[in-house]
């Protein structure tokens, strides 16, 4: 017997969204912590903010990744 849905439901996470996810969530771990040493290692202040802003955002974004995961994928 084949049920129709009133509603596509919005907190299911699919294997290829799963996929993607961990795709996003490693690309930002390894920028992370690139700019964490890059910005260790450079003597200009100004490149050593810029990379710190940088490992800002690559932080946010795992986190991001981390919400969704927690959340199962529901707004």
């Amino acid at each position: 017997m084949k049920k129709n849905m009133e509603e596509v439901p919005t907190d299911i996470i699919t294997s290829k969204d799963l996929d993607y996810l961990s795709d996003m969530f490693q690309w930002n771990y390894i920028a992370l912590k690139k700019t964490y040493n890059d910005a260790q290692m450079v003597s200009d202040e100004n490149i050593a903010a810029t990379f710190e802003e940088a490992n800002t955002l690559f932080n946010d974004n795992i986190n991001s990744v981390l919400d969704i995961l927690t959340n199962g994928g529901a707004k």
